[in-house]
């Protein structure tokens, strides 16, 4: 017996298999209680009422293609500066403006 554990095969292979099929099994079942927490429902406008919830309610007017044309044609885009944001070697020196 004590020569069957010294191969290399039987050294490498048990613990190599142990962790792919015990691994697939793990990972199932993650994947299942992703699965299972995921179906939660939202909450209905009746529910939130009960627990006292206010939501305000926007008025949402038609929107399209021309309309959101008509908004980006308005923007300047031909005239506009490069404004670089701090980087993390520089948050000493922002302190000091």
């Amino acid at each position: 017996m004590a020569k069957f554990f010294k191969k290399k095969s039987t050294r490498y292979a048990i613990p190599f298999l142990t962790l792919v099929i015990g691994g697939s099994f793990g990972l199932k079942e993650f994947a299942q209680i992703r699965y299972t927490f995921s179906k939660k429902e939202a909450f209905k406008p009746e529910e939130m009422k009960k627990l006292g919830v206010k939501k305000e309610v926007k008025s949402t007017g038609e929107v399209t293609l021309e309309s959101e044309y008509e908004k980006i044609k308005a923007i300047d885009v031909d005239h506009w500066e490069n404004k670089r944001g701090p980087r993390p070697w520089e948050a000493d020196s922002l302190q000091k403006i």
